[in-house]
């Protein structure tokens, strides 16, 4: 009981029991119009043959009069499946037919008698009953009164004659239609009992087993995900993208861990000289000059530190799409000409050589601050890395259209990275370089990456002989020019 009572909870076992009552209610609704609208056209069917038989009588008594018409009527009433005939004296006995008596005051009424009548023919009690379920016939009747209808005339010599035809044909009607409706609602209701609970009970067990997942996961096993049968219904859809939703929350988490371990290591450093430093102000007796410098370099170490938090709120908030930024058309090519006569002088005076290549005049929709800053990343790493790394060390940066998209490209030949390690290089705080003696938080390509998605567009790292390419991909159709 418990069980059916769980299921009787369930939105699908419900909805399965409202289908099943309007259902039934209108089966039998159509049926009982049905079975009405038949036997009302079998009784009109029935009232047209009476009335055929009463003109046919009408010439019979014109032609012959009372004889003639009374050997019609003896004719016809000894025919399989003869109607009701009979002629009455006027004080209603019986002379000819086959209508042996009939219910009380018909024939006082002329015309359509007003509802069936009861009636007995001739002979009824010496033929046998049919047998149970054998077809019944007017040929041979069961024992006892039937209903019929008929019509009642009165002859000129004051005789009455009635025409009538038995109901028993559409009574069987209805209640053979009427059976067969029992029957097949009684079978149709026991067959979608047995499914509803065979099918609510498999969604139960389904629900069951994503509750007891769910379980887990809210547990702390973020491992976990729910299951899927593979039979591709509502259930598999929803544990899919429930799975997917679960996947990314626990990439976001690892990234979150990744996140908090790199801050704390890449942090820690700078942290400590700050606190050295002042340590050893506090405790010397230093000259002014010598308070001066700890002083400029523990609010250089500061501005380092706050441009690592900047940089990781604006990707955070790049990355969730929180971001308000302002977007208008900027020209990509004369951000390209900034970047490279801003990063000129660094780059002569670390033996990089810094050019411009290919350049296409080319306007987009976007925040210039962002793409300039994802630039300046990109090539500071670039000139950091190819510097001292070859024998002409070179940076070059290109802009043009291709395939339907805008490339802003930085390339260098410096070391390069790993194709197994590009994925990882524009990750929050990573660092390819195990010895971290070059100055860095890890945060440029990270932070281009996330002003690329911010755009619209993507962030892609491909190798060189030697080197490396960083390429800013823009989707051309954003209302550039």
């Amino acid at each position: 009981m418990q069980k059916i009572a769980a299921i009787m909870k369930t939105t699908a076992a419900r909805l399965s029991a409202l289908y099943l009552l309007l259902f039934a209610v209108s089966a039998l609704i159509l049926v009982f119009y049905m079975t009405s609208l038949s036997a009302r056209m079998l009784t009109a069917q029935t009232q047209a043959t009476i009335e055929e038989e009463v003109q046919g009588l009408g010439i019979a008594y014109e032609r012959g009069g009372l004889p003639l018409l009374v050997r019609f009527v003896a004719q016809r009433s000894r025919q399989p499946g003869a109607n009701l005939y009979l002629i009455a004296d006027p004080n209603g006995r019986i002379l000819s037919g086959n209508v042996e008596s009939l219910e009380p005051g018909v024939l006082e009424v002329t015309g359509w008698t007003e509802r069936p009548f009861t009636y007995k023919r001739y002979g009824e009690a010496t033929r046998p009953v049919a047998a149970e379920g054998a077809p019944e016939t007017n040929a041979a009747p069961r024992e006892g009164p039937h209903l019929a209808i008929a019509q009642v005339i009165r002859l000129p010599n004051t005789m009455i004659l009635l025409v009538g035809r038995d109901l028993g044909e559409p009574e069987r009607f209805r209640l053979v239609v009427r059976r067969a409706l029992t029957a097949a609602l009684a079978l149709m209701g026991v067959g979608a009992l047995l499914i509803w609970f065979f099918v609510g009970r498999r969604a139960l067990l389904r629900i069951d087993s994503v509750s007891e997942a769910s379980r887990r996961i809210m547990g702390g096993d973020l491992s976990g995900r729910l299951p899927v049968t593979g039979a591709g219904d509502e259930f598999d859809r929803l544990s899919e993208s429930l799975n997917t939703m679960l996947a990314r929350i626990a990439a976001l988490n690892d990234g979150l861990k990744q996140v908090s371990d790199n801050i704390a290591h890449d942090l820690k450093t700078p942290l400590t000289r700050l606190r050295n430093r002042a340590e050893a102000a506090l405790a010397g007796r230093g000259s002014d000059a010598d308070y001066r410098e700890a002083l400029e370099g523990t609010i250089a170490e500061s501005d380092q530190l706050i441009r690592t938090f900047n940089a990781i709120l604006m990707i955070s908030r790049l990355e969730a799409g929180y971001s308000a930024e302002p977007t208008e058309q900027v020209d990509l090519a004369a951000i390209l000409r900034d970047v490279v006569e801003l990063y000129e002088p660094a780059a002569e005076e670390a033996g990089v050589k810094l050019t411009a290549g290919a350049v296409a005049e080319t306007k987009i929709v976007g925040n210039r601050e962002l793409i300039g800053q994802a630039l300046s990343n990109i090539v500071d790493n670039a000139i950091k890395y190819s510097a001292g790394e070859a024998d002409a060390p070179e940076v070059t940066l290109s802009l043009e259209r291709r395939g339907g998209e805008i490339r802003l490209a930085v390339a260098d030949n410096g070391p390069g990275i790993p194709q197994e390690h590009r994925e990882r290089a524009t990750e929050r705080f990573v660092r390819l370089e195990k010895s971290r003696s070059r100055p860095g938080s890890g945060l440029g390509l990270s932070l281009a990456k996330a002003v690329m998605k911010f755009h619209g567009g993507r962030l892609e790292l491909t190798g060189r002989e030697p080197g490396l390419g960083v390429e800013m991909v823009f989707p051309a159709g954003q209302g550039g020019s």
